[in-house]
């Protein structure tokens, strides 16, 4: 295989890899989500996590019961944290 032909080759495979990627990111992004409250971790929530805190990255402990993150909808109630199950309602 010629330097050319090589790098051809690994092009298209790059673009592949991209275009595929870029459909699973697509898919995801379209699958209706909902928001579950105490599974984010400490920092790691979407946004606002009860008095004090304004948006995301801003709770202050993991599992935080007003602080919530978005799941695809329908799982919420199926993650399990160390402090108990995820909830559709802030405690």
């Amino acid at each position: 295989m010629t330097t050319r032909s090589a790098t051809t080759a690994v092009s298209a495979l790059l673009l592949a890899s991209l275009a595929a990627g870029a459909t699973a990111a697509h898919a995801q992004a379209t699958k209706p989500m909902e928001k579950c409250y105490g599974v984010a971790k400490a920092g790691k929530n979407d946004c606002k996590a009860g008095a004090g805190t304004t948006c995301a990255g801003t709770s202050k402990v993991d599992y935080q019961k007003d602080a919530w993150k978005l799941v695809p909808a329908g799982t919420c109630a199926r993650i399990k944290t160390p402090k108990g199950n995820g909830s559709l309602t802030p405690a």
